[in-house]
């Protein structure tokens, strides 16, 4: 089965209007991304993919902080909607910040929903992910066995603090929480060392690949630290939707030693790479298929 842990909810249910499409022209080197999508589109783009993840993240003003141009007041509703139409399929990760005085309340509320994981962007929602409010949240994670997936590295947001994405932040995180099961995002671009190091060392961490082929210098050096640290079951497939798609985002990894070829630098394996995309991310993360 292959599993895309890495997508947003798309804006829209029915076909984007043209006055309100959008663009980002941040991400990708290649192509600007359009960054409002309907239910369709979003299908299309994962049906490489026999399940994936999907979720917003919480914050005040979504395109100004996130590039994405979603409604902030439906943030999780709208996740729970779009997994409620497709449960087979689809799988719904609450964003919450853990500062607000409701978090609690609200995480109880997406829960009832029938999100099982949580997606926090601590540079994007501009809290300290070592604070004594995200300490309290991920224990209550912990307890709840809800998975959280960190955007780990980069952004080009100029006002998200990169201090609040470095990888090992996610070594302190996982030294106090030991059964919290995480996901390091990006390989945390361009820390993929640093990210590599870390999951190789707490058994419940793992890191997504999403976006890494889009800059094939840090694909190959990241996929081959990994591969060199012995860690290539730590290793989930991700698109990043709507960055990328799941056949894209496979297809990138794939291609990972084109940058080396006619060199005497060491190769990725094969093997990895389709033990990545075949990564069975459900159980990694103590999760269901099926979880309604």
């Amino acid at each position: 089965m292959i599993v895309d842990v890495h997508t947003h909810t798309p804006t829209h249910q029915a076909a984007v209007p043209e006055d309100e499409r959008r663009v980002y022209e941040g991400w990708r080197t290649d192509r600007a991304v359009v960054t409002t999508n309907s239910w369709d589109d979003y299908d299309k783009a994962t049906e490489a993919a026999d399940l994936s993840i999907v979720f917003n993240i919480a914050v005040e003003k979504p395109e100004e902080a996130t590039g994405l141009p979603y409604r902030a007041d439906d943030t999780n509703t709208a996740t729970a909607a779009f997994v409620t139409a497709d449960p087979e399929r689809r799988i719904g990760f609450m964003s919450v910040n853990p500062t607000a005085p409701d978090v609690f309340d609200e995480a109880d509320r997406c829960r009832e929903l029938g999100l099982v994981g949580v997606k926090l962007g601590p540079n994007y929602q501009n809290f300290d992910p070592l604070s004594q409010p995200a300490l309290d949240f991920y224990g209550y994670c912990e307890r709840n066995g809800l998975p959280i997936l960190f955007h780990q590295g980069a952004s080009p947001i100029r006002q998200a603090p990169l201090r609040y994405t470095y990888p090992l932040v996610t070594d302190e995180v996982a030294l106090q929480f030991p059964e919290l099961r995480i996901v390091m995002a990006h390989m945390g671009h361009p820390w993929g060392r640093e990210t590599v190091v870390t999951i190789r060392k707490h058994p419940h961490v793992y890191a997504d690949v999403s976006s890494i082929y889009l800059r094939p210098w840090v694909c190959y050096e990241s996929l081959l630290a990994a591969q060199e640290w012995g860690v290539p079951h730590k290793l989930l497939l991700g698109s990043d939707f709507p960055i990328a798609t799941t056949a894209e985002a496979m297809a990138g990894i794939r291609r990972v030693n084109d940058i080396v070829e006619g060199t005497r630098l060491p190769k990725v394996s094969p093997e990895l790479i389709e033990r990545v995309i075949h990564a069975d991310a459900i159980a990694a993360l103590g999760l269901e298929r099926n979880p309604r």
